[in-house]
């Protein structure tokens, strides 16, 4: 393990989190936040969720909150202009996230921190956090920043992983979505036999779920075939690099893979002492909901590494 690559992860964060920081009303470029922190788009946002619980923006936007319910307790100013100001367009779509986190409207909110009324102790402001970063007295004091370092270790392997020629069905939409695609996938790819014992199914992703919307989100379902196959119509050639491979294993609904990414992005990665490569990670199933349960669904999850750092 280099000593460096977990100082290198957390200088990243750090760095975006300034800059949040700084301006909470500065409109987020994505893309610039993860130039600040070196790393490409895809790689950077799911490293910051794993390191504090939050994307880039939910944290401005929780922080907004915060700055939001401060502004209700101390201030008479209008709820239409805090609305404004917490960067919601209407006071409707701000009363509804302000209910979702608060659990009241902002005018029982402001209510409740009323020092004329008896026994009445004051609201807390600060939302549930495990970042510790909170709107307080005007700012936000990054040096209580908390990285998740995770408590459980995760079981990883490093390997190194053949290249793959695939047959691919492209999918644009919600990942979640992605089984359209492999439908089409068996339904082109099984009458001419590229589905045989040694074919993996795998799924490449090739955006950033965090920054780029549902409807716009592009990845493949995809089968490994051999050298020679011919691929019938309807059905796009791609190719995988051989390379070496951070990989771990999830077993359960593939609704949890999410938070498994999350994890193995945002704790394992910082501490391995790895860096990554800027090839795309992917996901192979080795077995599939027609054959078992939800709850024992097994997905290996793969992660490229930079051989350079190695």
């Amino acid at each position: 393990m280099k000593p460096d690559t977990r100082s290198f992860y957390e200088r990243a964060v750090r760095k975006v989190v300034e800059v949040v920081a700084a301006d909470l009303d500065r409109a987020l470029d994505l893309e610039e936040l993860a130039r600040t922190a070196a790393m490409s788009p895809f790689h950077f946002h799911r490293v910051f969720r794993g390191m504090t619980s939050e994307t880039p923006l939910a944290l401005q936007r929780r922080l907004r909150l915060e700055r939001a319910a401060t502004m209700l307790v101390e201030t008479d100013t209008p709820v239409t202009t805090i609305a404004f100001a917490a960067g919601y367009e209407t006071h409707e779509s701000f009363t509804r996230a302000f209910r979702q986190a608060y659990a009241c409207a902002p005018s029982e909110f402001r209510q409740r921190s009323d020092p004329s009324r008896p026994n009445c102790a004051p609201p807390r402001v600060e939302l549930a956090s495990m970042s510790g970063l909170h709107y307080h007295r005007g700012r936000v004091d990054t040096s209580r920043l908390h990285i998740i370092r995770g408590e459980v270790p995760m079981d990883v392997t490093i390997k190194d992983m053949p290249a793959y020629r695939l047959a691919a069905v492209r999918h644009v939409g919600p990942y979640m979505q992605i089984s359209q695609a492999f439908a089409r996938l068996g339904a082109l790819a099984g009458p001419t036999g590229l589905i045989g014992p040694g074919a993996i199914m795998l799924a490449i992703f090739h955006d950033d779920p965090e920054t780029t919307p549902p409807q716009d989100l592009r990845s493949d379902a995809a089968l490994t075939i051999a050298d020679d196959a011919r691929l019938p119509e309807g059905l796009s050639e791609m190719h995988l690099p051989a390379g070496r491979y951070a990989m771990t294993s999830h077993v359960g609904p593939y609704e949890h893979l999410g938070d498994v990414w999350a994890r193995f992005m945002g704790e394992w990665l910082p501490a391995s002492g790895e860096r990554l490569a800027e090839t795309p990670s992917y996901e192979i199933y080795r077995n599939t909901p027609a054959d078992v349960p939800a709850d024992r669904l097994v997905t290996e999850l793969y992660l490229p590494l930079d051989t350079n750092a190695a």
